[in-house]
């Protein structure tokens, strides 16, 4: 189900129709800014600053509604760029525990929700209310997506036992999550069979060049400044996969790993490293995790704790390692 673009290094997926999921619209826009004051056109009032407007298109991303169903249970709401679903699906199922190996998921299939028809059907079996016949045409006005899942029977009942309805925002990879022991789970299982030798560090040089191919093959950020991206290198390539939820973006390449069977060192986010990343990391063994922002506090603990190197500020000229 997926396509390599060989001349750049990055990842395409297969599009299931021929009209494949806009990652950004065009929007218009009033921009309003103090202009310089014309020396031949001076104003009377020289503390009144002339202000330009400017009626310009704005490229804003997509932010979609994507509804995980597994094996019929309707499992989570992702808010997600509705691109390279198949590897966010299937990293997002790892992150959750829920499969360890690609191989577990039997089956997908990708149905965007855009007219009434197909809405009445999800909300037939999403739903059981006893408010009679509410309406959820209002669903048309945005960008919903359902993804439905065919997993092992196996992995069926680990679903059975961790069962919970997600409400995934933007900004937080754990909402809706309850339970501490869900939130921050015992993650020594991860780390049984990782390798006893220590990665190498990355050195400043290898991380300085792979934030400028990052830099130059983030397009959608390019385009809408409303993106994150997580990146690796593999066999000299670039792998680069952008959302508008920085763990989102993680799934998609942990999904991209899991699929290629793929052994990366490290991975380069252009967010700040928090808790979930962290876990993600340490989930599928990955030896070192860099930010171009900052760690928290509890993501440094985590990742001594459980032998993930992290690093953040990585910018023009340094790098932090923690």
């Amino acid at each position: 189900m997926t396509l390599e673009n060989l001349e750049t290094g990055t990842v395409a997926a297969a599009e299931t129709s021929v009209n494949p999921a806009p990652l950004s619209r065009s929007h218009l826009t009033q921009k309003h800014q103090y202009s310089a004051v014309n020396s031949s056109h001076k104003h009377p009032d020289p503390l009144i600053k002339p202000i330009a407007i400017d009626k310009l298109p704005a490229s804003l991303a997509v932010e979609a509604a994507v509804a995980i169903v597994i094996n019929g249970i309707h499992y989570a709401v992702l808010m997600a760029s509705p691109h390279q679903l198949e590897y966010l699906a299937i990293g997002f199922l790892f992150s959750e525990g829920l499969i360890e190996h690609s191989y577990e998921l039997l089956d997908w299939e990708v149905t965007q929700l855009t007219d009434e028809t197909k809405i009445t059907a999800f909300r037939q079996d999403a739903f059981e209310t006893d408010e009679g016949n509410p309406s959820f045409e209002h669903l048309l006005d945005y960008d919903t997506y359902l993804v439905e899942l065919v997993l092992s029977q196996r992995c069926h009942q680990r679903i059975q036992a961790q069962k919970r309805q997600l409400a995934g925002r933007t900004g937080c990879g754990m909402c809706g999550i309850t339970g501490l022991s869900q939130a921050l789970p015992n993650l020594s299982h991860y780390t049984h069979n990782k390798k006893t030798q220590l990665s190498v560090k990355p050195s400043l040089e290898y991380l300085l060049n792979l934030k400028a191919k990052v830099d130059a093959m983030q397009h959608t950020h390019q385009l809408t400044g409303a993106v994150h991206a997580a990146a690796t290198l593999y066999n000299e390539q670039l792998y680069l996969f952008e959302d508008v939820g920085r763990h989102n973006a993680l799934d998609k390449l942990i999904g991209w790993q899991l699929r290629q069977t793929a052994e990366i060192d490290c991975v380069v986010m252009t967010s700040r490293l928090s808790i979930e990343l962290v876990q993600k990391a340490i989930r599928i063994q990955l030896p070192w995790l860099v930010g171009m922002s900052a760690p928290t506090s509890t993501a440094v603990r985590v990742a001594e704790r459980y032998g993930l190197g992290l690093a953040g500020f990585l910018r023009a000229n340094r790098v932090t390692y923690y």
